[in-house]
Parts: structure tokens; sequence; C-alpha cells
């Protein structure tokens, strides 16, 4: 029994060794973007700071927020979830449903009392939704993008061009050359023996 632990240690403290410099170079390369999406890279400016610019096919979006922010909590961290620091006026209104039953309550009291619980978690989450003071960096993911592809049609006109003057000049040059192929060799005189003209 000990030389069989003996022998699996020696195992782990072998793979560990080799294992080790192929984990370090891959957690060094750190994750690859998926084939087919765009890099993106998301920031928060403040003030008059500026908005690094995009290099290569990487998408960059930059949110600004004002100076007085830029040592400040995260308002996501200022508040409190905590129940004791719900206003008086909420719980005053929650009382109002406490005695509400029966279809479309949301409550295990009364026929169809089940009902309704979805409808609740929606309207709750779209309220919860258009409250949210985070900035919202999908928008503006979808505004770089779509800047983007607003010069694709230009730039694959102006490459149509340049494909099709460059296949222009390559027929005319070939062209050029079958006609100089074609025409005529200069005519000769002919030589008799003695080297002078015939007809002589």
């Amino acid at each position: 029994m000990p030389r069989l632990s003996l022998a699996a240690a020696a195992v782990a403290l072998v793979s560990t060794l080799l294992l080790s410099p192929v984990t370090a170079a891959a957690q060094a390369a750190g994750p690859a973007a998926p084939s087919g999406e765009d890099k993106v890279n998301m920031l928060i400016v403040y003030g008059d700071d500026e908005c690094p610019q995009p290099k290569g096919d990487e998408i960059t979006v930059c949110a600004r927020k004002s100076e007085n922010e830029r040592y400040r909590i995260p308002e996501e961290l200022r508040g409190s979830q905590s129940p004791a620091n719900d206003a008086w006026n909420n719980k005053v209104m929650a009382y109002e449903t406490v005695g509400r039953s029966g279809t479309q309550s949301c409550s295990p009291v009364g026929p169809g009392g089940a009902t309704g619980c979805v409808q609740r978690l929606i309207d709750k989450a779209y309220a919860e939704k258009g409250q949210n003071p985070s900035i919202r960096f999908g928008e503006l993911i979808a505004a770089e993008r779509a800047k983007r592809l607003s010069t694709i049609d230009a730039d694959a006109a102006a490459t149509q061009a340049r494909v099709e003057q460059a296949e222009r000049d390559y027929d005319a040059r070939r062209q050029a050359e079958e006609a100089g192929k074609a025409a005529p060799a200069p005519a000769v005189p002919a030589q008799t023996p003695t080297g002078s003209p015939a007809g002589q």
C-alpha cells in the first residue's frame, strides 16, 4: 500500500511539472475570440478622457461619465436591497394586495390563484430594466456595428472599381502584345550569291 501511494505521488508530481508550462502559456495567451465574432472592448471614461482608438477589427465603445464620478462608488453598489431600507409608502402599497385572491392574483388561495405570477415577474423585470442606472453597453455596441456596416457598400464599390480597372489594364496589355506579334516583319531584299541584290 505505501508503495502504491508513493508511485501515485510520483506520477502526480511528474505530470504537474510537465503540464505547468503548457498551462502557463495558455493562460498568458488569454481566451481566444470565437471565429466570426467581433472582439469588443468596453470602457468607461471620465470627464474629458480620450477614448482609445480600436486596433484592427476590434470594436471599442466608451461610456462617458462626469468627472465627479471618477472616484465614487459605482451607482449599482450605492443602494441597499435590505428590507429595512424600504420606503414606508412601498410597504403600505403592498398591503393593498394582501387580501387579493383568485384568478390572475398569483396567490395560493382560490381557484386560479396561481395564475398571474408570470405576468407579475415580467412587469417587475421591465420595471427594473427601466430604472437601471447602469450604462447599456449593448446599445453602444449595436451603434458601433451599425456605423461600421454603413461603410461596407462604399468600400465594396471602390474595391470593385479597382478590380475592373485592373482587368481593363490587363486586357489592353495583352491586346498590345498580340498586335506586336501579329505585325508583319519588314521586307528584306533578296541577295545574289555574289552578294549584290537580285535584279542588278
